[in-house]
């Protein structure tokens, strides 16, 4: 279950407390009361004789009509965030950067909240498989804890060992939940989440409908609280040819699974199933430069976007013309997974883009908000969803548009602003 919000000491500000609430747990100076008189002159330090308390000099200060106030010495800390120092980090500028996604702060915030790295979530990630053990020919990516994984199944062979052979789901599984400040490989999102990962696609890329709807049932059943489906149909696939997948869409949704999916790279002005269905968040895909990616599907069934990498598409707007430029040389998403065909041989590689990176970003600040106790203990995904989209930074047009949907995701923002509320 998600652990309770706790209160966050987010400026190095002084604040003028009770004596009750001081005794609640602020940190103050032992032996000390800060006495400012009416007077005129500048406060000072009143050191309290032995065997006095803090608050029983403060009380005794206050009944003084000579005192303008009295409060204790409090003790300020330095603002920080947290710095991973995974080497592969420097390269994940989609985490960092002004177009990235708002860590590490958001993760300094979600520590802060009693949940580091959304400890306590779990994410189904719907995909090739994952590199997640050692068992036969199969080796666990280096950079992904054992314990990081839950039980998850094969829906393509048809058993418990759903490991990845094609590559694309240990890197959406990585952006999710990989190790992160061990020194190792890149950082994941939401690293100290639970992973369950469930293969639909195989050594292709390809998966069916029916592996894909019983996957999803699966997830909700086994109390998933985020759905990751970085997977697309083609753009003609209409709602009366995949009833199954809506029906277990609506499913999950019913169990209070927040389902998230890919726009589609389509180059199209409409979001590609399943993530074009009414419970499913569709994620776009955004550059390092802040606009959105070239290859991303849009339109009216958008909500929100994320970065995916890729080359800057076409400028619309005179937010676009000042950030976009098509003839840029496309940058990537950096995150661990195989290097070249072998399974037992582990890297950064380059070449991955798309809104099937996107869309984990949205799934691991969704972990963050649920596991930090945001919204309550027990959020229902439209509340989770209704809050990132709040937080994010609006892009494009002011408002809404079919380009970014309501924005780019922000995880900082999300932890850091109050319920459903844009700040």
């Amino acid at each position: 279950m998600p652990k309770p919000p706790l209160l966050l000491a987010l400026a190095a500000l002084v604040a003028l407390l009770t004596p009750a609430a001081s005794a609640a747990g602020a940190e103050y100076v032992p032996g000390e009361v800060v006495v400012k008189y009416e007077d005129g002159s500048r406060a000072r330090v009143h050191q309290i004789r032995d065997g006095d308390s803090v608050q029983r000099t403060i009380a005794e200060l206050r009944d003084n009509p000579g005192v303008e106030y009295a409060v204790p010495n409090h003790i300020a800390r330095a603002s920080q965030t947290f710095t991973p120092n995974d080497p592969g980090f420097r390269r994940q500028w989609n985490l960092f950067e002004p177009w990235g996604i708002g860590m590490p702060e958001a993760w300094s915030l979600a520590a802060a909240a009693g949940a580091p790295g959304g400890e306590g979530a779990v994410v189904a990630v719907l995909d090739s498989g994952v590199a997640f053990e050692r068992y036969k020919r199969y080796r666990r990516a280096p950079d992904l804890r054992k314990q990081t994984f839950v039980k998850g199944y094969d829906f393509i062979d048809r058993d418990s060992h759903p490991n990845d052979v094609f590559g694309h789901g240990t890197h959406v599984a990585g952006t999710i939940a990989q190790a992160t400040n061990n020194a190792t490989g890149a950082a994941g999102i939401a690293y100290g989440a639970k992973i369950m990962p469930l293969r639909v696609l195989d050594s292709a890329g390809s998966g069916d409908s029916v592996a894909i709807a019983k996957a999803i049932r699966y997830a909700a059943r086994h109390k998933a609280d985020v759905i990751n489906l970085s997977l697309e149909f083609e753009l003609d696939v209409v709602p009366s040819e995949i009833p199954e997948i809506l029906a277990a869409i609506r499913f999950a949704h019913r169990r209070g699974a927040l389902i998230v999916g890919a726009a589609g790279n389509g180059f199209g002005r409409k979001v590609a199933y399943p993530a074009r269905a009414d419970q499913v968040v569709a994620v776009g895909a955004t550059t390092r430069s802040g606009c959105r990616s070239d290859y991303s599907n849009g339109g009216p069934d958008l909500d929100l976007v994320a970065p995916g990498g890729g080359v800057d598409a076409e400028p619309r707007t005179q937010q676009e013309l000042d950030l976009c430029d098509p003839n840029s040389a496309s940058d990537w998403i950096f995150q661990e997974t195989f290097r070249g065909r072998s399974v037992r041989s582990f890297g950064l590689p380059r070449g991955y883009e798309g809104t099937s990176m996107a869309a984990p970003h949205v799934s691991a600040i969704a972990a963050l908000v649920i596991a930090s106790g945001k919204l309550g203990p027990d959020p229902s995904p439209d509340a989770v969803q209704t809050h990132i989209q709040m937080t994010a930074r609006d892009l494009g047009r002011p408002g809404v548009d079919g380009r970014y949907g309501f924005g780019l995701a922000d995880a900082a923002r999300a932890l850091r602003c109050p319920p459903a509320t844009a700040c």
